[in-house]
């Protein structure tokens, strides 16, 4: 068994997240809200904890402000414990000023922090991914394999891997290839492991597969170091295929939910599967809990609704209307008689008093929240914002790309960016 004391997690907090924007335009990838109440960073920091592994590090670098304050409010360790969590953005330096120019180099930037702390081994995770994974499994095979590194890989079907890095395997699981992002059906057939280790696949039968790797790796510490000891970028492009042949490489075969949130459509069709009566991630789980900020919210209160196959975030109030097929957020406010179809709604970080709704009526801006009358469908709504009465909204039939009142259609999905207000009666 692994000492959890000789392991340090390091979860990378992710580069611009263009891919998810518009949710990303004034937060990092971690802090981009979920499931109603969490954030992306509470996967991969309650899965360390869960493991027994309580000295974390994440790195980023754009737009850290919410990461910041999430962070600080949700994970606060006692004095007996020895655990915490340190934000590493970058930071300007004699031997550079320059931001992170990819995974390995944002690691390679930060060993002088890792190597202040006494550690064996170094989990490195990726910060926009849903899964539950007991990272103590992984570490103790890579130990007892006498492996240099251990990546996580999950069996795909070879009918489903297209645009994944697949790796071949021997039956003792050491790597001995990789490639990236094949397309040739016949490289990929190539790739498929051996019968031997298909027989020992939970879902064995039928389909052959392929092990896609999870962006999840275990380094020895000087294989680590030695292995950053140049300007390579990348871990998956660039490091990990520099050691095949030199280092003692060995994958851990997971087989479980796994989704990377690199994307709107991923994120958004992610959320939704929540909502189903048996749902792929199970938030339910009292022996391995998501933790998050704990906000101390009143429960959410529903008056004469319809509601469908709904995750309801605490806090919400939602009036005389029809949800289906929805995640709504901490602190959404919903007026009566709007309909909702396919929406994630990410709700507010605060209530309005009284004497700011006023001034809002007053002065003819919608409050925070939905207003009455309303029909939205296929529709992000991120936080604060602000949308009036008679709103009627859709991606359907429309291009992606930008729209009024700060509306972006993004891979078919409508988006109301954070803090955008959307004037009684627009329809799109």
């Amino acid at each position: 068994m692994a000492d959890s004391k000789k392991v340090l997690s390091v979860i990378m907090g992710g580069g611009r997240g263009t891919r998810l924007y518009p949710l990303t335009k004034e937060r990092c990838k971690p802090a981009v809200p979920l499931a109603g109440k969490y954030r992306l960073v509470d996967i991969p920091i309650s899965n360390c904890l869960n493991s027994g592994f309580n000295r974390i590090f994440v790195l980023s670098q754009f737009l850290t402000a919410s990461l910041h304050r999430h962070i600080q409010k949700s994970y606060q360790f006692d004095a007996f414990g020895g655990g915490y969590i340190d934000i590493l953005s970058a930071e300007q330096t004699e031997k550079s000023n320059a931001w992170y120019e990819g995974t390995a180099d944002a690691v390679r930037r930060n060993l002088v922090h890792f190597h202040r702390h006494g550690h064996d081994y170094i989990l490195i995770l990726s910060g926009d991914q849903l899964y539950r994974m007991d990272f103590s499994k992984v570490v103790d095979q890579h130990i007892a394999t006498g492996a240099d590194v251990t990546i996580a890989a999950i069996p795909f079907p070879v009918s489903k891997v297209e645009g994944l890095g697949l790796m071949r395997v021997a039956d003792d699981l050491a790597i001995t290839e990789f490639v990236e992002k094949p397309k040739d059906p016949a490289v990929i057939d190539g790739l498929a492991i051996s019968p031997a280790l298909e027989a020992r696949l939970q879902t064995h039968g039928g389909e052959k597969h392929c092990l896609a790797s999870m962006g999840i790796y275990v380094f020895s510490r000087e294989v680590l170091r030695q292995a950053l000891e140049n300007n390579m970028k990348d871990f998956g492009k660039e490091v990990i295929p520099a050691l095949l042949g030199k280092a003692k490489l060995f994958s851990y075969i997971f087989e479980g939910y796994w989704e990377d949130i690199g994307t709107v459509r991923a994120f958004f069709e992610t959320n939704l599967a929540l909502a189903q009566p048996l749902p792929p991630f199970n938030f339910f789980d009292r022996g391995a809990p998501i933790y998050t900020h704990p906000r101390y919210l009143p429960a959410s209160k529903v008056n004469k609704c319809n509601i469908d196959h709904v995750v309801l975030g605490d806090g919400c109030l939602v009036t005389d209307s029809s949800l289906k097929h929805c995640v709504i957020g901490i602190r959404s406010v919903l007026g009566e008689n709007s309909h909702f179809e396919d929406v994630v709604m990410m709700g507010a970080d605060h209530y309005q008093t009284a004497a700011e709704v006023q001034a809002d009526q007053a002065s003819g801006r919608p409050r925070i929240g939905v207003g009455r009358n309303c029909n939205i469908r296929r529709a992000i709504i991120d936080k604060n914002a602000r949308i009036g009465d008679g709103v009627a909204l859709s991606p359907e039939g429309k291009p992606d790309g930008d729209y009024a009142h700060e509306i972006v259609i993004r891979d078919g999905i409508l988006c109301v960016t954070k803090g955008a207000v959307i004037p009684s009666g627009f329809s799109l």
